[in-house]
């Protein structure tokens, strides 16, 4: 059964779990230790078993049933198989976050279940971060906020983590600031980057004016505002028509994107009727 089986066009995802075979996809920590020492002539099972579409899988319904204890363990299981806590973040816990957030937002999964889910994810996300390779400081400081609610705070959190693992200063402020607070803020600690990230579409408005009153009196003509994940990636152009320097699809993409040499900043851009109504489409 793949993940996609589990939700039905006007049912909710809590309500499909049901149908599940519980035990084949219950995953103990002494099979841990088993299939870390399996000789190498079953390479191709474990592989095929610790592929991220695989995980996603296992991890889901354990996500919306609150079990855990089961997340733990599926979890402790792909790390032991030699996945990378890198790939865990960008390939499971992301899609998995991208998941609810839709499911979310087109009312395809109850309240509690969504919240069983976020609340045991951000668990996984605390502990994968943990295990990243972590590079030397390369100078460079990052602000990072996010959309309002849990989820997105999640995602904040999972770009916040990958960053700082690459090397920068991180300050991650989540969501619900006040763009007067976050240009505050910005004054203050004047960093290289100040990112926008998994921001919900009634962000927009605050983002766009984020970005003409830090271009408009250019005080800090150094400083790039990065957007990226949440609205971004449902209204194409979005991150142009309102002034961004960057825009990233996430939090791995994002790390990349702010390794990239740093771009000129060019003066605002005076409001379209296209931004407009991109920012209706996505509300």
């Amino acid at each position: 059964m793949h993940v996609s089986d589990l939700f039905s066009p006007h049912g909710f995802a809590v309500k499909q779990l049901d149908s599940l075979d519980k035990r084949s996809t219950r995953i103990t920590l002494e099979d841990t230790i088993m299939n870390a020492t399996k000789n190498n002539n079953s390479t191709s099972e474990i592989t095929n078993e610790f592929s991220p579409d695989m995980i996603v899988d296992r991890l889901l319904p354990k996500l919306i049933e609150g079990n855990r204890e089961d997340v733990r363990a599926i979890i402790a299981r792909a790390l032991a198989g030699g996945v990378s806590s890198e790939t865990m973040a960008e390939c499971v816990a992301w899609p998995i976050h991208e998941t609810l957030h839709k499911l979310s937002r087109k009312d395809q999964i109850e309240q509690v279940a969504f919240n069983y889910a976020t609340r045991a994810l951000r668990n996984v996300v605390d502990h994968l971060q943990l295990g990243y390779h972590r590079q030397q400081r390369n100078g460079q400081r990052v602000m990072l906020f996010c959309g309002p609610n849990e989820n997105e705070d999640l995602g904040g959190q999972l770009a916040a983590d990958l960053l700082e693992a690459a090397g920068f200063e991180v300050t991650f402020g989540g969501g619900g600031v006040s763009h007067d607070e976050i240009l505050g803020e910005v004054h203050q600690r004047r960093p290289d980057f100040l990112v926008l990230f998994a921001s919900a579409a009634s962000d927009a408005p605050s983002i766009r004016a984020i970005i003409d009153a830090v271009k408009g009196v250019n005080a800090l003509p150094g400083m790039e505002i990065v957007v990226g994940g949440g609205v971004f990636n449902r209204a194409d152009g979005l991150a142009e028509e309102i002034g961004a320097s960057r825009v990233a699809k996430s939090p791995a993409h994002l790390v990349s994107t702010l390794q990239e040499p740093k771009k000129e900043i060019a003066s605002s851009p005076v409001a379209s009727a296209t931004k407009q109504r991109s920012m209706r489409a996505v509300a």
